[in-house]
């Protein structure tokens, strides 16, 4: 008898031998895990818009927020790995569901944030776990596992681009709602957005054995990673995104505020942060087009 994993009853499909249900189409799959993305990246990359309100109401310095900040890079980073093995072993749905809960929490505590040690637990320790836990790492992987061959490329940039794309439209967000309402008021918002990963983390799910792929079992994490780290090109990879990480954390972060020093508004600093993610999305297709 076969036994339902992650999502209720349905009319089952088949996706290059993945066994999923009737009404995950190709269409579907993609838009919902752009979605995901989307929502996973955009209030991480806004994060920069409270460094300054944050720090002026509750009289802290700048090191105390970017600690906090710290933290949740170490962790979102170093938990990654764990949380696409257990999307193997147990299914995306419950890693991503998991992921957004704790996401929301942590910034729902944010907003609540009244000392030092209570920043880090929430904007730290929860929003790191919750960004490895619904991140578009495990969106593109459930491509790779989902997809019919003839969409996996195009559904591999979109994912990345739609990463991007929540960069560019959470930062502005963030800043119009500060503005409006006050920061407390746009975290909250952005934890009840986070949590619409939830639905949509259905669309990415699957029947049966979680951990094969095309009736064929995957490698353990040990040898994945000794065959992944056997290849230049894998090591070469991992270099560019670490690159990648720490400069951009840095400029979200302080670019937002460094601009508000040097005499420009809060929405000044949200747009420019948003160009680079529009950017980012050009460039992203532009380097998929170019290596295919």
């Amino acid at each position: 008898m076969t036994t339902i994993t992650d999502a209720p009853r349905a009319a089952q499909s088949h996706l290059d031998g993945v066994r999923v249900f009737g009404w995950q189409t190709p269409a579907v799959i993609l838009v919902c895990g752009c979605l995901i993305a989307m929502l996973n990246f955009g209030p991480r990359s806004a994060v920069g818009q409270f460094l300054n309100p944050m720090s002026v109401d509750l009289h802290w310095g700048r090191d105390v927020f970017s600690f906090a900040i710290a933290i949740q890079n170490i962790l979102w980073g170093a938990a990654q790995p764990f949380a696409g093995a257990l999307a193997d072993k147990y299914g995306a749905i419950r890693v991503l569901s998991v992921g957004a809960i704790l996401y929301a929490l942590g910034l729902t505590l944010m907003a609540h944030s009244t000392s030092p040690g209570m920043l880090d637990l929430s904007a730290g320790v929860l929003v790191g776990l919750g960004l490895a836990g619904s991140s578009f790492s495990l969106v593109i992987g459930s491509f790779g596992k989902l997809m019919p061959e003839r969409w996996r490329m195009l559904s591999f940039g979109a994912g990345t681009a739609a990463g991007s794309f929540g960069q560019f439209l959470f930062s502005p967000l963030a800043a119009g709602i500060t503005k409006g309402a006050g920061w407390q008021t746009a975290l909250i918002v952005f934890g009840g957005l986070v949590l619409m990963v939830l639905p949509l983390s259905f669309a990415l799910a699957t029947r049966g054995n979680a951990s094969k792929v095309g009736g064929v079992q995957q490698q353990s994490a040990r040898q994945a990673l000794t065959e992944a780290f056997g290849h230049r090109s894998y090591a070469l990879l991992v270099l560019g995104f670490f690159t990648c990480g720490f400069q951009l954390a840095f400029i979200t972060l302080h670019l937002p505020a460094y601009l508000i020093d040097r005499g420009l508004t809060a929405a000044d600093g949200a747009w420019t942060i948003a160009v680079i993610g529009l950017f980012n999305i050009v460039g992203s297709i532009l380097a998929g087009w170019f290596s295919s």
